[in-house]
């Protein structure tokens, strides 16, 4: 049966009251449950133009109800930032995982949002970042550098180079900036991260990113298909370009990728190959490389293959199953929490855990689950507010345990004395 794990809030479904846990039974008249039922089906009497109707058969298991609702077709957004919180008191954070045309929109509205809150420094997270839009990369480096500084540069197969230049229009410049970026931060996040490092605001924080800096034009062909066409490469303010080389085609492309996983880099940046014919130097003397992605300023390891395992859970939906079918259980034992009081007082217990590793060991996950249990427990939690509330609160409760965030603490940590230091001496 198709069971609603989640309805987007002021979407088509939400503002019809339908709830997490409500089974679709039919859709005007047709039957949307069985076996190994087609998910085209499924979609092709679900959605419909915007403005049409679809009456839906619904049953409520908590109640033990059937109802009909008739439901208006809406535009149903696909958010670009998936999260947004304030880390600590002055610090805000902010998680974008795809560049699309609402993107910049998002992360203004979200930006806005934590300086009320009295964000005065901020954490962008481009983590998994795959890309998309260049003017989305351009418009939100041009919150953190000051009129006229150069973002980046494109230059086609002829030579004609473009320039792009950052406008009075940014609403957080000169103000501490920390960016995360890991092996799959490529195309439009590099962009906003090359950007900043080229023009010494801020610090990057994590791995050497993918390295995609082409620049691709989508055709349409006639049956509804498209073709991505390369016309020109991007490169950073110091003229660097940070696309890797695929002068051997594409298998070597992608192995390239794997390589770096095999060679050390992900956990030294000691074993980050570099080529001394592709160092450039920024304004106030840095020095940056080009050829394959951006080399963070501050390296931060990636986890054992255990932790990135749990990581790996959450991210691809694994938890997300086990906690519905959970909540699908007990909804009722979290009726009474606030979103405040379950970050401050709810705890997974290990009847929760023993559950969850029986669940686990059922669908053949095999690993050391009690040497990981307090981390296993931390992203049940997160996923369980996932579901309760939003995705704020997930990114929110799962930052304790964040190798990267917790850098960013740590060199924030050392600012703040660095600078207490300078001004007793001065006052002294």
């Amino acid at each position: 049966t198709i069971t609603v794990i989640k309805t987007v809030k002021d979407g088509p479904s939400f503002l019809k009251g339908i709830l997490p846990g409500d089974r679709i039974l039919m859709a005007d008249n047709d039957t949307l449950y069985g076996k190994d039922f087609p998910s085209e089906v499924i979609v092709e009497k679900l959605k419909g133009k915007e403005g049409t109707t679809v009456n839906l058969k619904v049953f409520r298991k908590a109640e033990n109800k059937t109802y009909n609702i008739e439901v208006k077709r809406g535009v149903v957004p696909l958010k670009s930032v998936e999260s947004f919180f304030m880390l600590t008191k002055d610090i805000g954070y902010i998680k974008v995982n795809r560049f699309a045309e609402s993107t910049y929109k998002e992360f203004k509205s979200s930006l806005d949002n934590l300086q009320k809150r009295g964000a005065k420094k901020l954490v962008l997270d481009l983590r998994d970042n795959p890309g998309g839009y260049l003017g989305m990369a351009e418009e939100m480096a041009d919150e953190f550098l000051e009129d006229g500084k150069l973002i980046l540069f494109t230059k086609n197969k002829k030579g004609k180079i473009n320039k792009s230049f950052a406008t009075d229009e940014g609403s957080f410049e000169d103000k501490p900036i920390y960016v995360l970026i890991n092996e799959r931060s490529a195309s439009a996040s590099e962009i906003v991260a090359g950007a900043l490092q080229d023009n010494d605001i801020g610090t990057i924080v994590g791995r050497r990113s993918f390295g995609k800096g082409l620049v691709q034009r989508e055709m349409a062909l006639g049956d509804g298909s498209a073709v991505r066409l390369t016309v020109s490469r991007y490169y950073t303010p110091t003229g660097r370009s940070i696309q890797k080389t695929y002068a051997n085609g594409t298998k070597d492309y992608y192995q390239r990728f794997t390589d770096r996983f095999h060679s050390g880099e992900m956990v030294s940046v000691d074993s980050i190959k570099v080529a001394d014919s592709l160092k450039f130097v920024t304004p106030k003397g840095k020095v940056v490389y080009g050829g394959g992605g951006i080399i963070p300023d501050v390296f931060v390891p990636i986890g054992s293959n255990e932790e990135e395992a749990v990581e790996s859970m959450d991210n691809l939906g694994f938890l997300s199953f086990f906690v519905f079918e959970h909540l699908d259980e007990d909804r009722d034992r979290y009726s009474n929490y606030s979103q405040e009081e379950y970050v401050n007082d709810f705890k997974v217990d290990d009847i929760l855990f023993e559950k969850f590793v029986e669940y686990s060991v059922n669908r053949n996950l095999r690993m050391n689950f009690y040497d990981h249990e307090q981390s296993i427990k931390r992203f049940l939690k997160a996923s369980i507010a996932e579901q309760l509330f939003n995705t704020n609160i997930h990114a929110k409760i799962k930052a304790d345990e964040d190798p990267m965030l917790q850098k960013v603490l740590e060199l924030d940590s050392n600012v703040v004395q660095q600078e207490e230091s300078r001004l007793n001496k001065a006052n002294n």
